[in-house]
C-alpha cells in the first residue's frame, strides 16, 4: 500500500508536522501504520523533536465511557492552552483492518480545532490493547508540538496493561454496576494504574466502588517515596470531576520529573522499543528460512522426536547467524 502512496519529501513533511500542519502529520503516521519504507528516515527526522509530550495512557473495561472521558479531557487541556493529540486505539475489522468504532466521530467537538489532533488507530489483531505502530505514532504527534498525547486503549481487559510500558501516568477508568473491585483486580488492571478514575459518579454504588479501590490500593507493597495512586469521581458527560483529573496528572507528572521516575520510564520505553524492532526484523529473516524448508525441516525431526524444540531453535538461531 505504501508504495501506491503519494508520500510527498519526508524532511518537508516533518518541517510542516512540527508547526502543526495536520495533513503532513495523517500522512507521516499513515506512513507509520503502513509499516512504509521509508519509516527509518521518517523515524530519523522526527528524533530531534521528540520527548518533550507527556503521555497519558486511559484504559478500562468496555462501557467505563473512556471515549468521552478522552474527549471530556481534551476540552479541560484546552482549556490551559496546551495541545493536544489523541490516539483512540479501536478493534479491528477482520476483513479490512481498519478501526471499527471511529472515535473521532465521538469528539466532534474539536474536529476544528487545529491545536487538538485526533487519530483512530487499528489494534489489528495486537492482544496488548496498543496497535504495534503506537510508538512511532506517539512519536510523530510529540514532534508535532502535542504537550499531552491520550492514548484510549480498546477495552479489552487483562491485556491492556500493556499500556502501562507506553504511558508516563496510566488512568484506569472504573464504573459502578461494572463488577465489583474484586473482580477488576481479577482482571489485574488495579495493579498498573497511577491514577483510579470512577465515571458515572451520580450513579448508586461509586461510593462503594471508591471504599473497594482504597482498600485495594492500601494492601499493595510500595517502596518508601513512591507516587500513591489518586482516586477521582468524575461524570464525565457533565464535565463533572474533570478538572479534578488533569490536577492529579499534574500532581503525578510532578512526582515522575522529581523522583527520576519519569527518565526510568522513558527509558524501559525506549528498550522495549528497540526490542519489538529487532524482534520484527529477526521475524523476516525466519521467514527466509521457512521458505528455504529448513524451519519445516527442524519441526519434522520435533515431531519424529529426533531432536526436542530448544535443540532445534538453537538451531534455528545458527542458521541465522550464519
Amino acid at each position: 500500500m505504501s508504495s501506491r502512496r503519494s508520500t510527498g519529501n519526508v524532511s518537508e513533511l516533518v518541517e510542516k508536522a512540527r508547526t502543526g500542519d495536520a495533513r503532513s502529520v495523517a500522512r507521516l503516521i499513515s506512513l507509520v501504520e503502513d509499516a512504509s519504507p521509508l519509516l527509518r528516515e521518517v523515524m530519523a527526522g522526527l528524533a530531534p523533536y521528540a520527548g518533550k509530550a507527556h503521555v497519558v495512557g486511559l484504559t478500562g473495561s468496555p462501557g467505563v465511557g473512556k471515549s468521552t472521558s478522552t474527549a471530556a479531557l481534551v476540552k479541560a487541556l484546552r482549556d490551559q492552552d496546551m495541545r493536544v493529540g489523541v490516539l483512540a486505539v479501536d478493534p479491528s475489522s477482520p476483513f479490512s483492518g481498519g478501526a471499527l468504532l471511529g472515535d473521532r466521530v465521538r469528539m466532534q467537538d474539536h474536529a476544528l480545532d487545529k491545536d487538538v489532533y485526533i487519530r483512530s488507530m487499528a489494534s489489528r489483531g495486537h492482544l496488548g490493547g496498543l496497535s504495534w505502530a503506537t510508538p512511532q505514532a506517539l512519536r510523530v504527534l510529540d514532534a508535532a508540538g502535542c504537550d499531552v498525547i491520550l492514548i484510549e486503549t480498546v477495552g479489552v481487559g487483562q491485556s491492556e496493561v500493556e499500556i502501562a510500558a507506553m504511558a508516563d501516568t496510566t488512568m484506569v477508568l472504573l464504573a459502578p454496576g461494572m463488577g465489583d473491585g474484586i473482580q477488576a483486580a481479577k482482571a489485574g488492571i488495579l495493579e498498573i494504574g497511577d491514577l483510579y478514575v470512577i465515571n458515572k459518579a451520580d450513579r448508586d454504588g461509586a461510593d462503594q466502588v471508591r471504599r473497594e479501590l482504597r482498600g485495594m490500593l492500601a494492601l499493595a507493597d510500595r517502596p518508601e517515596g513512591a507516587w500513591r495512586p489518586e482516586i477521582v469521581k468524575t461524570v464525565a458527560s457533565k464535565a463533572e470531576g474533570v478538572d479534578d483529573v488533569v490536577a492529579a496528572i499534574e500532581r503525578h507528572r510532578e512526582h515522575l520529573e522529581s523522583s527520576g521516575e519519569l527518565d526510568r520510564r522513558r527509558l524501559r520505553r525506549a528498550r522495549d522499543e528497540i526490542e519489538a524492532i529487532a524482534v520484527t526484523a529477526l521475524r523476516e529473516q525466519w521467514r527466509g528460512v521457512h521458505e528455504n524448508a529448513a524451519l519445516d525441516e527442524l519441526a519434522a525431526e520435533v515431531v519424529a522426536g529426533d531432536s526436542d524444540p530448544y535443540a532445534a531453535a538453537d538451531l534455528l538461531l545458527e542458521s541465522l547467524e550464519a
